[in-house]
């Protein structure tokens, strides 16, 4: 959510009516979520204004590790130098620290691609929000998700239930500190979470929602101490509820 939204912007300083928009103190303190969307605190470092040059050995952009050659058009600018280093800076302070992490594993590949290309700025900001906007649309839509047996079947429903909140056994991503809480597409999907993960023996469906839309499941190590809940759906594992009284 923080990359895209910082896509957007910069998408918007690059084509923005005064022109390609560079932020000079490109900082993540710079930087403030406000409903869900990344802004900008402080636009007095920002400048419209593009190196001059009169041959591309003038072009070079340089960071600390790394050296882009880049034209010099017959306007005499730097040929797309203001969004390239915010591209960049972009790759370098958020890219690198938030990308690699917390995807589903068929979707890393084109995360890890985005990263590679914006690293080397083979991309341009254009190329890199379509890039964005497709894995988006492949995580909201669940067509990332690779055929394989349906394993829902393994499990009982109980419409109108929950367990009792407390602590439980923990999973990377989760989105509480108190147990495992990741968000899926379906059912299915928590289903294969849920036997992927030794201590797993049951999950619960909220309507909790992310900014993306899919639900929130809680994954839990047991199934016992049931509560009435009209808005979710405890599964139980057939294996964990055997020889037991639902």
């Amino acid at each position: 959510q923080i990359c895209l939204s910082l896509v957007k912007l910069l998408f918007y300083l690059a084509h923005s009516p005064l022109g390609s928009i560079v932020l000079l103190d490109f900082q993540p303190r710079q930087f403030v979520m406000v409903d869900g969307n990344l802004k900008v605190t402080d636009m007095d470092d920002a400048s419209t204004e593009e190196l001059s040059c009169k041959e591309d050995s003038d072009c070079t952009l340089d960071f600390p590790t790394k050296s882009f050659p880049l034209k010099c058009s017959l306007a005499g600018k730097c040929e797309g130098i203001n969004e390239k280093k915010n591209l960049f800076n972009a790759y370098r302070y958020f890219f690198t620290y938030l990308l690699p992490h917390s995807a589903p594993p068929a979707l890393r590949p084109l995360l890890s691609d985005i990263l590679n290309a914006t690293g080397d700025l083979q991309y341009g900001i254009n190329e890199t929000l379509r890039a964005f906007e497709k894995v988006l649309h492949l995580y909201k839509s669940g067509l990332y998700l690779q055929k394989r047996p349906l394993l829902l079947k393994d499990y009982i429903s109980l419409k109108g239930f929950r367990t009792v909140e407390g602590e439980d056994y923990k999973c990377w991503p989760s989105y509480s500190h108190l147990g495992c809480l990741l968000s899926i597409h379906s059912a299915e999907e928590a289903a294969a979470i849920c036997n992927s993960q030794l201590q797993c023996q049951s999950f619960i469906v909220t309507q909790h929602r992310t900014w993306t839309g899919r639900p929130l499941a809680s994954f839990q190590s047991s199934w016992t101490d049931l509560i009435p809940d009209t808005n979710a759906v405890v599964y139980i594992k057939r294996s964990a509820s055997s020889g037991e009284r639902l």
